[in-house]
């Protein structure tokens, strides 16, 4: 196991969006956090509440409980994990499996960034893995891991010394388990449909797209923001 360190911004020309709150500019580009995507396919118009509007709301006990055992298996994988550069452990990883957490990415073409939660490396293929509640996979669910694998293709492209030919896989797996509900290849037409999300994510935060809100109303009941949003379908 590898605790890896990377280079987080230091490299890049960035500023705070003026207007959007948790979005940078990075080279010119907005950049988003990867798990927006999960926000994004749930209702666009919470991410428009939240970061737009600066509504404030607590969080709920579902979302304190993700938090808590995100930091409970981090805490574990660092009783036994050994530091080491990304480059060093890509290398170490084309003779033997490596396994890392929380990995920070960015992907500043694209405008986007994320904290992974594992990646195991093994001769063949790098796994993605995002921990979810549950062992459905919902499409925001699927999008966000396949954003992550988007950044990390980048990444390995960046910092590989020869052509990298190793599948990429990307997985959701049931928090605090070993249970991978979903996995997929990362291929060309994965890539195609992720970048065209993150365009549409783009169109968001420079105002060419609208924010479309849920009609589902069950979302609505549940969402943190139903009481401060006019297009809470429960109050039709």
């Amino acid at each position: 196991m590898e605790n890896m360190s990377i280079n987080n911004y230091s490299s890049y020309d960035y500023e705070k969006h003026p207007q959007i709150k948790g979005v940078q500019i990075i080279n010119g580009v907005n950049n988003f956090p990867i798990s927006w995507l999960n926000i994004q396919g749930y209702c666009e118009y919470e991410l428009y509440l939240e970061y737009f509007k600066g509504i404030v709301v607590p969080e709920t006990a579902h979302m304190k409980k993700g938090t808590e055992v995100h930091q409970k298996l981090e805490d574990e994988f660092n009783k036994t994990a050994k530091p080491a550069s990304f480059t060093e452990t890509l290398k170490l990883s084309e003779t033997v499996e490596t396994k890392t957490r929380e990995m920070f990415v960015i992907e500043p073409n694209y405008g986007i960034r994320g904290f992974i939660d594992e990646i195991q490396m093994t001769p063949n293929e790098f796994i993605i893995i995002d921990d979810k509640p549950g062992t459905k996979a919902y499409n925001s669910q699927i999008n966000q891991v396949r954003a992550y694998c988007l950044a990390f293709k980048s990444l390995i492209e960046s910092q590989s010394e020869t052509t990298e030919d190793r599948k990429i896989i990307g997985a959701l797996r049931q928090r605090g388990t070993d249970n991978i509900f979903f996995t997929e290849e990362f291929d060309e037409n994965v890539e195609d449909q992720i970048k065209y999300l993150i365009n549409r994510m783009q169109g968001l935060f420079d105002g060419t797209k609208p924010f479309i809100p849920t009609k589902n109303s069950n979302k609505c009941r549940s969402c943190r923001f139903n009481s401060e949003c006019e297009h809470n379908q429960n109050k039709i």
